[in-house]
């Protein structure tokens, strides 16, 4: 019988479609920590790459996987929680909660910059905005969304 011989990739040299299934795999194994399981979607159901159920029976979270910090026009109210890592902590957040706190202008610039629209009622009708270092101010509201 012959072995077969383990190594580790390097995720550099993946091509984005491997990436994405690393990274899913190693959320769920930090997701599986707090209870949760995963299962993959196919396609982006209603803006979600995967769904996290929980043990408790009642708590699911639609989830995207992004590489980078992010927020998008696309995902509001749609309660989706956007999961992303950064220095090989990952961060699962509600993207509504963020996008609201981050068009506050005392917070972030982001409402004022190119190609967002703001409907009368606060809600962006268009824009996206990525950050691959935020600024410590974000880091900070971030921490309460951190999974250790």
């Amino acid at each position: 019988m012959v072995m077969y011989e383990l190594s580790i990739i390097e995720y550099k040299k993946l091509n984005p479609k491997q990436k994405e299934n690393y990274n899913f795999q190693k959320v769920s194994a930090v997701l599986a920590d707090y209870g949760f399981s995963t299962i993959r979607l196919s396609d982006d159901w209603q803006g979600a790459d995967f769904i996290a159920n929980h043990v408790d029976g009642k708590t699911f979270l639609k989830v995207q996987l992004k590489g980078v910090l992010t927020v998008n026009a696309v995902y509001e109210g749609k309660d989706i929680y956007i999961c992303f890592r950064r220095h090989n902590i990952w961060y699962l957040y509600p993207h509504d909660r963020f996008l609201e706190w981050a068009l506050d202008t005392s917070n972030t610039n982001i409402r004022n910059t190119q190609g967002w629209e703001i409907a009368s009622d606060g809600r962006a009708t268009t824009g996206s905005y990525t950050w691959p270092g935020p600024k410590r101010s974000i880091m900070e509201w971030l921490e309460n969304y951190k999974l250790t």
